[in-house]
């Protein structure tokens, strides 16, 4: 009997080990997650902090027998270790678990910045349930509150905190808020909206040390002294990889898949926010911690794991890597697509409008939108994921969007059906 084991309990573990259960159902399936909960998504977090919903409002699945009707062996374990020649799992309790097929699903962990008494009490991370238990004890209505960073995942999380009615200071070392995410301009103008909610945000500052008490005392670069009754490190996270050390699997910054979400080991696989794969768009190998990328690379995943254990052509094929991202902070929507920053030798344009509080930024290379920003701008974001992922040869209307990036819908319409009536005549010929 075949044994797929699958490490990683959330959205793209669990995910894969539904889509192997319909393709294979006499296979053996396990998974591992590390945390004392039935599987949930850590997207849910927030909601959580706010209140709309309870824990069980988090669970990826909500009838309590579900797993066990699959006949999907769950484990609450951490792994030690993994080796691939001998297709062996090591886990803290000493188990050793034989595996057929694998899939590395492990997702991402916290970055613990170096600063002298991160780990005081009243400091947390916001990323497990348990996280959210201590957050929601301290973080009451008045209550002082730092967060440690102002990247994708702080702004989520100062969104919770807000709703929460607590005092909320904001401490980013870049220059501007969501610096992975947005250009000056942008960075600038979510920091001003914060600002006029309420917010105190420090930007250009560094958290030297944290010192433990009641409050706590957070010395800053900039030499002031906040009292806080909370901190929260929101300082970034990375694939959680480390078990992978010595275990014949290549990983750079996560581990390294090919088209079909196979590693360079046959049979062992990766998905969501710990595997790196290939962006079509920019060609470069990244990896895109969101979670429709994760669902997809998890069904392509065990796809080829049911094939690969039947001696079958791998024949499922991940379509590329999305790089979106789409923010609501306190209210402002804000979105990153691509190549935002720009490719080497790309063109630029920018378009702001501050009175109305928006903003767009547009990158070409030649005739192709390969990135963009916008803040306060909602009314055609499919239409800009579509120019980007599409890499929709714009011709005579690039110049149009430099002179007015605005008009993103008619370029989009104009440009998007000219180039699908094109292949398509391409195709007629070919036949």
């Amino acid at each position: 009997m075949t044994h797929h084991v699958i490490l990683g309990a959330g959205p793209a573990g669990i995910i894969a080990a539904e889509t192997i259960r319909k393709l294979a159902p006499q296979d053996t399936i396990t998974v591992i997650g590390d945390e004392p909960e039935p599987p949930y998504s850590r997207m849910a977090i927030p909601y959580l902090l706010m209140d709309n919903i309870d824990e069980r409002g988090t669970y990826l699945r909500k009838g309590a027998s579900h797993f066990e009707d699959l006949k999907v062996n769950v484990v609450q374990d951490r792994v030690n270790s993994a080796q691939a020649a001998t297709k062996t799992i090591v886990l803290e309790s000493g188990k050793s678990i034989q595996f057929d097929t694998l899939l590395i699903a492990t997702g991402s962990h916290p970055v613990a910045p170096p600063i002298a008494g991160i780990k005081s009490a009243g400091v947390h991370t916001c990323w497990t349930m348990e996280d959210a238990r201590h957050i929601m004890q301290l973080a009451t209505k008045g209550a002082r509150v730092l967060q440690l960073g102002a990247g994708f995942i702080g702004c989520i999380i100062m969104e919770a905190l807000a709703a929460r009615g607590v005092r909320l200071s904001v401490v980013e070392m870049g220059d501007r808020m969501v610096p992975r995410m947005m250009g000056p301009t942008a960075g600038g103008m979510i920091r001003d909206w914060c600002e006029a909610k309420g917010v105190q945000v420090f930007t250009s500052t560094k958290v030297e040390s944290i010192t433990a008490g009641q409050p706590l005392q957070v010395k800053l670069s900039n030499g002031s002294i906040v009292e806080a009754d909370l901190v929260i490190s929101a300082a970034g996270v990375r694939p959680a990889i480390g078990y992978l050390k010595d275990s014949g699997i290549t990983c750079l910054l996560g581990v390294l898949t090919d088209e079909h979400l196979q590693t360079n080991v046959p049979g062992v696989f990766a998905a969501g926010d710990c595997a790196e794969a290939l962006d079509k768009v920019s060609g470069k190998m990244i990896v895109s911690a969101i979670q429709p990328n994760a669902a997809e690379q998890a069904r392509v995943a065990a796809a080829n794991m049911v094939a690969f254990a039947r001696g079958s052509p791998l024949t499922a094929e991940l379509q590329g890597v999305t790089q979106i991202n789409v923010l609501d902070t306190l209210g402002l929507i804000s979105t990153s697509f691509g190549d935002w920053h720009g490719v080497p030798g790309g063109e630029h344009v920018e378009w702001t409008d501050a009175k109305a509080g928006k903003h767009l930024s547009l990158q070409f290379d030649g005739d192709v939108l390969v990135g963009c920003n916008s803040v306060g701008w909602t009314e055609h974001v499919g239409v800009m994921r579509g120019l980007v992922e599409g890499q929709v040869h714009l011709g005579e209307w690039k110049e149009t969007l430099k002179r007015d990036p605005t008009k993103l819908m008619e370029a989009y319409l104009a440009s998007a059906q000219g180039q699908q009536a094109w292949s398509g005549a391409q195709d007629e010929r070919r036949r």
